[in-house]
């Protein structure tokens, strides 16, 4: 086993959100994205209020909120951190009846296909973004030297629609996951050496405009970052909404060892911390954007 990369078996999990309002964001996420309730919490003593969402028929956490009352909105552009968070879709069926059903409550959406996938686009009620997607097989992707080509192009919504054969969008359906995270950086090279040299992720596309991508595995990425906040730009503070930490899913525990050595050698702080089911690492990147590591349930 290489140490200089995460196992391919690595997949993201649950992100954490601070938001300005609990029940508008559980309002927002259940009712437009169609996530469900896990569990929630009210807020008591120094601890604030959180929910925990996920997919129907499946119990597996994939998004926190947590409370800051009056927690200022993300700008449209010019703050570091979270650019958007990516929910994956298990098929092009699911993706084109959630785009019937945010047509019908007229959310403002984007869209486009990037050769390896479709994507969806919305800004939650903090201004956060958020990315509904499906992937297209493997075999269609075109990868040379490593490099998985992708692109911004004009979305098929017509094909989409019709292969949803009109069937209703009953919410997030079981399988969802969350697919990627893309970040506002304040410098590629810096945040390349973070994520490639001391995370483990290998870059799987580095041509895109002022962009980097990596991933685990030979995905076409788990992790966006992009310079395009602009120059001056600054990361959240605690009175912001914001992405409070992702979360990276490693196969055995080795792989959590061998981070913490890529860390300590790269003068990277790290902290261990409870995790889902046993021992997990924490880091932030240059920016104080925090990842989780840990390791699957044996």
């Amino acid at each position: 086993m290489s140490l200089s990369l995460l196992p391919d078996a690595t997949s993201l999990g649950a992100v954490t959100l601070r938001v300005a309002d609990l029940s508008r964001s559980i309002a927002w996420y259940t009712e437009v994205l169609g996530a469900r309730v896990l569990s929630q919490h009210d807020a008591h003593h120094a601890v604030a209020a959180t929910a925990t969402l996920g997919a129907h028929g499946d119990d597996t956490p994939l998004l926190q909120l947590v409370e800051r009352p009056g927690a200022r909105p993300a700008p449209s552009r010019g703050r570091l951190g979270l650019y958007h968070v990516a929910w994956l879709l298990p098929d092009r069926a699911a993706l084109g009846r959630f785009l019937a059903h945010v047509a019908q409550r007229g959310e403002r959406v984007g869209s486009a296909d990037h050769l390896v996938s479709e994507a969806l686009y919305l800004q939650d009620p903090d201004n956060l973004g958020v990315e509904v997607y499906r992937d297209r097989p493997r075999a269609e992707w075109t990868v040379e030297q490593g490099r998985v080509a992708m692109a911004s192009l004009p979305l098929d919504a017509r094909g989409l629609l019709r292969d949803a054969a009109g069937a209703p969008y009953t919410g997030l359906p079981a399988g969802t996951r969350i697919g990627h995270v893309h970040l506002h950086v304040g410098d590629l090279t810096e945040s390349t050496r973070f994520y490639r040299d001391v995370l483990g992720l290998s870059v799987t596309q580095d041509g895109y405009p002022g962009a980097v991508f990596l991933s685990a595995g030979g995905y076409h990425h788990h992790l966006g970052t992009n310079e395009w906040a602009g120059p001056g730009a600054v990361p959240a503070t605690e009175d912001d909404a914001a992405l409070l930490q992702w979360t990276v899913e490693v196969p055995h525990a080795e792989a959590l060892d061998a981070l913490r050595a890529r860390a300590r050698a790269a003068g990277v702080a790290v902290a261990a911390v409870a995790g889902e089911g046993g021992d997990a690492l924490m880091l932030a990147d240059p920016w104080g954007t925090h990842v989780t590591a840990h390791a699957a349930r044996r």
